[in-house]
């Protein structure tokens, strides 16, 4: 039985097992995903996972520790220079196990393990982060405001539009009205003389 043993111990000794861990780890730093067993992927990802998490402080007593596990410096200086700086704002979870079917020589449970930030299939579109708004009286003020900016608008409107002045009637004096006037005259006094001609001397 193995009652309160966590650590699977995958059919190798300590040292083959520590080993085997280290090597798989610097693999998926290097290489960003890696194709193993289920088994072995849940025991990476328990092992690599906390080496991650150190990376997030780069100073010399982190990348001293993460190399003991590594024993590898290329491996160390990826970590701490590429991956880190895209997991800075993840709390946990830097790895996902992707199960792919059966192995044909053993029939061994397989699985893809990857690093979820470097998987441009599910990080290139993120979902905007939406405020949450209370209700309380909200679409009233909204209203109002936007009432007002309607009469504000309108009012500025009506300032800026200049007052466009009526012509004045222009009233022209026709020449032709006095000549009439005055031939009428001319006709009522010769009219007049010749009455006075026409009439019998007494």
């Amino acid at each position: 039985m193995r009652h309160g043993k966590k650590i699977n111990p995958l059919g190798r000794t300590a040292a083959h097992r520590k080993a085997m861990l280290s090597n798989m780890a610097s693999s998926l730093i290097t290489h960003k995903r890696i194709n193993t067993t289920v088994a072995k992927a849940k025991s990476l990802q328990t092992y690599i996972e906390p080496l991650i998490t150190k990376s997030k402080t780069d100073d010399t007593h982190n990348r001293r520790i993460v190399f003991s596990y590594l024993q590898d410096k290329e491996a160390v200086t990826e970590l701490f220079r590429e991956v880190a700086p895209k997991v800075g704002d993840r709390p946990g979870g830097y790895t996902r196990i992707i199960k792919t079917g059966f192995r044909l020589g053993d029939g061994a449970d397989t699985a893809m393990i990857e690093l979820v930030d470097f998987n441009e299939t599910y990080t290139t579109a993120k979902p905007e982060k939406k405020t949450r708004r209370s209700r309380r009286g909200g679409s009233k003020k909204e209203e109002a405001g936007v009432k007002e900016t309607e009469v504000k608008a309108e009012e500025t409107a009506v300032e800026e539009t200049p007052e466009v002045q009526e012509p004045e009637a222009v009233v022209e004096e026709t020449p032709a009205a006095e000549e009439t006037a005055e031939e009428t005259k001319d006709q009522a006094a010769d009219d007049a003389t010749a009455e006075e001609e026409n009439q019998p001397e007494a």
